[in-house]
């Protein structure tokens, strides 16, 4: 299934309100996508990140209603959602981290990750393992990447974008003096305003888009 880029379903939704089912059978991309990823695997060892390449979720359908929103998921190659003309629908979980006073949780990539290397993203965020809960994807990147879990913890929205992949969008609040402690895969980190609009320079025009569709939660 193909989706179009844009916001494929709009919560919020508390974490009981959205539930996932796996398929059992690994998703088979064309024979064209699949020597694209290999070349990407390739890339990433040339320049020295990481490149274990395993399995992943992808995207096989959704329904959003009824204050619920159901997910398919199958198995993927992880490398799939490295290539930029189509990345067959890889899901990544994006845990946006606001503070108790409203700022956003922002880091700078190393220059060896994967993806957005050098690069400002907001709060946690990497790809839901295989018969994982993808709202469960949410809290442990968020912990793994900052050594913080959520006060409260709501899912936001369904996200696809341009290059095919699609983001599950959550938003963590945490408590008031929780401090988060960055990982290897970033070398800054910064709090930003609350007000989206009075963010540095480097909020690239996606963080800012986020940063809008998620302000006045």
């Amino acid at each position: 299934m193909s989706y179009p880029p844009g916001i494929l379903a709009r919560g919020p939704w508390k974490t009981d309100q959205v539930a996932s089912r796996w398929r059992e059978e690994e998703y088979e991309p064309p024979a064209a996508r699949s020597e694209a990823a290999d070349e990407a695997i390739a890339a990433l060892e040339d320049r020295g990140s990481p490149a274990h390449d395993g399995l992943a979720a992808r995207l096989a359908g959704y329904d959003a209603g009824d204050g619920r929103l159901e997910l398919e998921l199958q198995p993927m190659r992880w490398s799939l959602r490295l290539v930029r003309e189509d990345a067959s629908a890889s899901l990544a979980a994006l845990c946006v981290t606001r503070a108790a006073d409203g700022r956003w949780l922002a880091g700078r990539r190393a220059d060896w990750v994967a993806s957005w290397a050098g690069r400002w993203a907001l709060g946690a965020g990497g790809s839901v393992e295989v018969n994982e809960d993808p709202v469960t994807t949410l809290s442990r990147e968020l912990e793994e990447e900052w050594s913080v879990a959520p006060a409260r913890l709501t899912v936001e929205a369904l996200v696809r974008l341009p290059s095919g992949l699609v983001s599950l969008i959550g938003l963590a609040h945490l408590l008031e003096g929780a401090e988060a402690v960055p990982d290897d895969e970033h070398d800054a980190f910064a709090w930003w305003p609350a007000d989206p609009a009075a963010w540095p320079e480097e909020a690239h025009p996606a963080l800012r888009r986020v940063g809008t569709l998620l302000e006045s939660v």
